[in-house]
């Protein structure tokens, strides 16, 4: 009896080490936290994280000013947004209204101070991408992100 558990304990870690080693989900998070670590070196002196610096862009490089197409270009859920656009909100970066002809959809866009915040951020954040990029190819990174658009909850059955 001790032997068989024995062996499947040797079968789980290799398993695990297996998947450690190999699952394409726990590296590309690992990769994003080190990523982000990285680039935040460059943004904390201008106050902002990488994910507010990428919100505000995100923001005003928008044509649609919408929370739902915000959502859907930042690829982030509807109440992770709002939580993250709060904070936002809150230290007066941007501002967040109903729609005036749908009171139903609301709109965000960015305040002078979160428009002054992210003209300030942009040249420390070129400064990190350029020292990045001397690591990780661009356009790599950006292969790699095209190649996710394909992966949905909903086209797990095509593979």
């Amino acid at each position: 009896m001790r032997k068989s558990k024995q062996v499947a304990r040797k079968t789980l870690v290799a398993d695990a080490r297996e998947a450690v080693g190999h699952c394409a989900g726990l590296n590309v998070r690992r990769a994003a936290r080190e990523i982000t670590k990285f680039i935040e070196t460059w943004l904390v002196k201008e106050g902002l994280s990488l994910a507010q610096f990428g919100l505000l862009s995100h923001i005003a490089a928008a044509r649609d000013d919408t929370i739902a197409g915000l959502a859907e270009r930042s690829g982030l859920d509807q109440s992770t947004l709002s939580r993250n656009l709060r904070h936002l909100e809150v230290a007066g970066l941007i501002e967040i209204a109903a729609v005036e002809t749908d009171l139903r959809r609301r709109a965000v866009w960015l305040t002078e101070q979160g428009a002054s915040r992210l003209e300030k951020a942009i040249p420390a954040w070129r400064l990190a991408h350029g020292a990045l990029s001397k690591i990780i190819a661009p356009q790599d990174v950006r292969a790699l992100a095209n190649s996710t658009m394909q992966l949905s909850p909903g086209d797990s059955g095509k593979f």
